[in-house]
């Protein structure tokens, strides 16, 4: 007896498994908690390795109160820390290997504390001259403003540092349509993702697309490198 139930398919053996609930029953249980929760985001955060549900020999999707729970989990991590996928899938691999991981904490980058400068605030913490502000705005480097935010002072602090050599941000304006020819790129990647109406779909796709800024951030850097390189061989 005990061999023939070895030898059991894994499927028949999933199929008698009790306590296992299907996607409509998983949704009843945590869609009080999180409303936005739908079948396409279970499937989502499948493919994303949250969870691994059991299939039935139809190919039915089946969870155990364990997978219940790694998607409380998920969810809750996701929902309260604004953490990406996966931050919480290594997060998830560590616990189920035993290990006591500390929570993973939110990058400071993601939701920052807004703060505002004013014009003149913004001049002096940057150490720019009013004119080179003029000149970003008027080249579209910056947009004009009664106050700014801290990406545009950081934005104000390299024109200076580039003014000081010479490079003034008339030179650098192309860089404008640059950027905005490469997230062009990424919505044009992005766009069966971004056409569905499901939150899964909409999730990839705010994954997704800083991974493909990052890259095309690499390889700008990379080509301006070999070009440094050709130049000062």
């Amino acid at each position: 007896m005990a061999a023939a139930a070895a030898r059991q398919p894994a499927s028949s053996a999933r199929k008698s498994s009790p306590g296992l609930l299907s996607i409509g029953q998983v949704l009843a249980k945590l869609t009080p908690e999180f409303p936005a929760l739908t079948s396409s985001k279970l499937r989502f955060l499948e493919v994303q390795g949250i969870v691994a549900p059991q299939r039935t020999p139809s190919g039915y999707r089946k969870f155990s109160s364990a997978d219940l729970d790694r998607l409380r989990l998920a969810l809750t991590l996701q929902r309260d820390h604004y953490l990406p996928l996966s931050v919480i899938r290594d997060y998830l691999d560590d616990v189920d290997a035993g290990r006591a991981p500390a929570t993973p904490q939110a990058p400071p980058s993601i939701h920052p504390a807004v703060r505002r400068h004013t014009r003149q605030e913004l001049l002096s913490a940057a150490g720019a001259a009013p004119q080179l502000l003029n000149d970003a705005v008027s080249t579209g480097l910056l947009k004009a403003s009664d106050s700014y935010d801290d990406q545009a002072l950081a934005l104000l602090r390299a024109l200076v540092a580039l003014d000081r050599h010479g490079i003034e941000p008339r030179h650098v304006r192309g860089m404008r349509q640059s950027a905005e020819r490469e997230v062009a790129l990424v919505e044009s990647a992005l766009s069966a993702l971004l056409r569905r109406p499901d939150a899964g779909s909409r999730a990839r796709a705010s994954e997704l697309a800083p991974e493909l800024a990052a890259r095309l951030d690499e390889v700008r850097s990379i080509l301006v490198k070999d070009a440094l390189a050709r130049l000062l061989d």
